[in-house]
């Protein structure tokens, strides 16, 4: 009985009003954390995995020798590669397409490319206007690789040292 009487007087005086008042007064004037994103820009974890590239050695041939490995390691199936084999006996791709759509960025491509061909960047900003622009093809991620080598270079030496 006295618990009913109790929620009466609760209910009457709007006791979870109040107590939800405190709450917005409480952090009413404390120290704002909103980051006015694109002028502002949060620190990003060193091992933060965005859009793939493909590379090149230094003479401009492609890296990537076509032995499929990353396309069979990818979990979410993402990868799609066609190759045939050169005049002087080497594989080379013909069709290599990631969808970005499928792609879970967990790097196990960039783990299991015995040439270091595919990277994944640091590049976070990217977005598709169109249907089929989630689709890279080879001389999307070639021109992403090209445009941003110094850059792949220059983490990849990073993180050989903490290797």
């Amino acid at each position: 009985m006295g618990a009913s009487i109790q929620h009466y007087i609760k209910s009457f005086f709007l006791w979870e009003l109040v107590k939800g008042m405190q709450v917005t007064g409480r952090h009413l004037f404390a120290r704002k954390i909103t980051v006015q994103y694109p002028e502002e820009k949060t620190p990003k974890s060193p091992r933060f995995r965005g859009l793939h590239a493909l590379r090149r050695y230094p003479n401009g041939e492609e890296r990537c020798i076509a032995c499929k490995l990353c396309e069979a390691v990818c979990p979410a199936l993402a990868i799609t590669i066609e190759s045939e084999e050169r005049d002087d006996g080497t594989r080379r791709t013909t069709r290599y397409e990631i969808d970005l759509f499928k792609c879970i960025y967990c790097g196990f491509c960039e783990e299991a490319c015995p040439v270091d061909s595919i990277v994944e960047t640091d590049i976070h900003e990217f977005h598709f206007e169109n249907r089929g622009e989630n689709i890279i093809t080879k001389e999307q991620l070639l021109a992403i690789g090209d445009k941003y080598e110094n850059q792949i270079a220059a983490a990849r030496q990073q993180d050989a040292r903490y290797r």
